[in-house]
């Protein structure tokens, strides 16, 4: 089998170092020194080694270290956190503190509205028993006045039908006062108003109902056919015993009924006994003639 230059040059160089000591004599120190190198040499790869274990457990030990101060940065954070975690606790815990306070102190005040609420409704009760009382008392007393307002009522009832039987009497003059002031008108205004207005009066003056759009009645105390100027005008007259504004507001609206019913130019007047001045200034104003019974000629 053969021998590689590997396996050989071991076997060559103990082959020449026997011959040597057998040829060359070796002094023992040098022996020894040999020794000493060699396990000097030994020592110092063990030393390297062991450095660089310790270099390595050195490294190993800063990423310990380093990740113990990043832990420990961590735990301060953390404590740090706690410790404001534990402030606002500590402040939530005060505030409760002081609303646990605020609380108590307003349900006193409360218990002693209550208080104050329960004695006001026994009071209420006793004035509910007296008004229970009174309302019994006006009770009986309103049963009493029915009574007498029913007394009463016959009492009025009786002076009704007197009173009514008065105001037919009252109404029926009034009647005859307003036929007798709107006769005299008939006969008088035809010359009054041709001499104050120029107007021709061409049919005699009379009284009558008209039949308005609606197809109801008026009555028209004074209606007569005119002429002024050669131009066909209606006169259209209200007699009152005491003329009133009201009276003047009511004609100005009968007249708009009139004029829906009859075609022409309407010369609007009113006769009476009296008037304040004021409602001739206003009807004078609204382009109605006033004429007084003194203006008229007596009927004999």
């Amino acid at each position: 089998m053969a021998i590689s230059k590997e396996e050989l040059y071991p076997i060559i160089r103990e082959i020449v170092l026997q011959e040597l000591e057998e040829r060359i004599p070796i002094h023992k120190e040098i022996v020894d020194l040999k020794s000493a190198i060699e396990r000097l040499t030994f020592a110092q790869e063990r030393t390297e080694k062991r450095i660089e274990e310790l270099a390595e457990a050195q490294r190993k030990t800063e990423e310990r270290l380093n990740a113990l101060v990043e832990a420990q940065k961590r735990t301060e954070e953390r404590l740090d956190a706690l410790a404001e975690a534990q402030r606002k606790t500590e402040e939530r815990l005060n505030a409760l503190a002081e609303a646990q306070k605020r609380t108590e102190e307003r349900l006193e005040r409360l218990e002693k509205v209550v208080e104050g609420l329960i004695e006001s409704q026994k009071k209420a009760e006793e004035r509910l028993e007296r008004l229970e009382t009174i309302v019994e008392s006006l009770i009986e007393a309103q049963r009493k006045t029915e009574e007498e307002i029913r007394e009463l009522t016959l009492v009025v009832k009786n002076m009704q039908r007197q009173i009514n039987g008065i105001s037919k009497e009252l109404g029926g003059l009034s009647h005859a006062v307003g036929f007798q002031l709107e006769d005299r008108a008939y006969r008088s205004l035809p010359s009054l108003l041709k001499r104050d207005f120029g107007i021709e009066v061409k049919e005699r003056l009379v009284r009558k109902f008209i039949k308005n759009k609606r197809g109801e009645n008026m009555e028209i105390n004074i209606l007569g056919k005119g002429e002024r100027d050669g131009k066909e005008i209606y006169i259209v007259g209200e007699a009152k015993a005491n003329l009133s504004i009201r009276h003047v507001v009511d004609f100005i609206d009968r007249l708009k009924d009139i004029k829906e019913v009859i075609t022409g130019e309407i010369f609007p007047i009113v006769v009476t006994y009296m008037t304040e001045p004021e409602v001739e200034e206003f009807a004078k104003s609204k382009g109605i003639s006033v004429y007084y019974s003194y203006d008229f000629e007596p009927i004999y």
